[in-house]
């Protein structure tokens, strides 16, 4: 499935958001206290940026006695956020990571996952002059889940695992800094990306792209499914944050990736937009959507009623949150 169009709008939106101010916390070398001479080390700034988040959303609902039915309920959602940001003469060090976990428990039913997010990101740039907002870069990232996925009610047989899926992207381009607004673009025309699949059932039946296993004409397999696939392909990320009104910040997050080997113009698209809203320095709510779309995730679905999962094609993926709950940051 061709996105020109959607990825055309996601760009244009990303390119002309406007932007909130970065903070940065200026510390002086200050490692020698003792008499020193007046040399470019003595005098040189380092600029970190740092931030940890810990928050938890929780929704509830319970019922006595209440005539009109219904049946109790309660979800939670914890999360956590690291950011580590280094910026020295024309050298910047990003790095962060973020985990998501939510569950639900309705009376009568079982606890079901309704969040599962582990994501790492690492990008290193340098400039060749301290006008210039443009950086030679390289940038890591991967991302997994916790535990294993189901597709309800049927809680037998998992359709993921940790590391079933896995990704890691690997590549190496420009990035544009904004001096002023919390805006960052990625350009990459050389990114690797790698699929990992490391259950062997799910290997085996080709799930999230990876070559399926061989099997004969009675179903019996001959060469085992692989584990791992390996895309060569072109990358474009970009992340701003606004605050557009007082105490509602606006956040985009939007990846855009697309194979030169198999099947080129075919986007996979990562979409993530959020606007939170702070009541006070430790409630906060938050709504937003995210937007996947991989053209090798291939959905399963029961089609002719046999009781037995078939293969069909790729699709969009949507997920709704909104959320209030309370949250730390430091």
């Amino acid at each position: 499935m061709k996105f020109y169009l959607l990825s055309f709008l996601f760009i244009f939106t990303s390119f002309y958001s406007s932007a909130a101010h970065i903070k940065h916390v200026r510390v002086n070398d200050t490692t020698a206290t003792a008499a020193k001479d007046t040399t470019a080390s003595d005098s040189m700034l380092i600029y970190w940026t740092e931030k940890n988040t810990f928050g938890m959303n929780l929704s509830e609902v319970a019922f006595v006695n209440w005539n009109a039915g219904g049946n109790n309920s309660i979800s939670a959602l914890f999360y956590a956020g690291f950011e580590r940001d280094f910026e020295k003469d024309y050298t910047i060090w990003k790095n962060s990571a973020k985990l998501r976990y939510g569950i639900n428990a309705q009376e009568g039913r079982e606890i079901r996952k309704t969040e599962d997010e582990l994501r790492l990101s690492s990008s290193f740039g340098f400039r060749t002059d301290s006008t210039s907002n443009w950086y030679y870069s390289g940038k890591f990232s991967f991302n997994t889940q916790f535990t294993n996925g189901y597709k309800y009610p049927d809680t037998e047989v998992p359709i993921s695992k940790l590391m079933a899926p896995g990704y890691t992207f690997l590549g190496a381009g420009t990035e544009f800094s904004h001096p002023v607004e919390d805006l960052t673009i990625y350009l990459s025309p050389i990114t690797v990306k790698s699929t990992f699949v490391l259950d062997q059932r799910l290997a085996n039946e080709g799930m999230f792209g990876v070559e399926p296993a061989v099997t004969d004409e009675l179903g019996n397999i001959i060469k085992e499914g692989e584990m791992l696939r390996t895309e060569f392909g072109f990358l474009f990320t970009s992340e701003y944050n606004k605050e557009v009104f007082e105490n509602i910040d606006l956040s985009n997050q939007l990846s855009l990736y697309s194979d030169y080997l198999n099947n080129f113009g075919n986007v996979d698209v990562d979409w993530q937009l959020a606007v939170n809203m702070k009541v006070n320095d430790f409630v906060k709510a938050n709504v937003g959507t995210h937007i996947r779309y991989d053209d090798d995730v291939k959905f399963k679905e029961d089609t002719n009623g046999d009781g037995k999962l078939e293969t069909s094609g790729a699709r969009i993926q949507l997920k709704q949150m909104l959320g209030v709950g309370v949250v730390y940051e430091f």
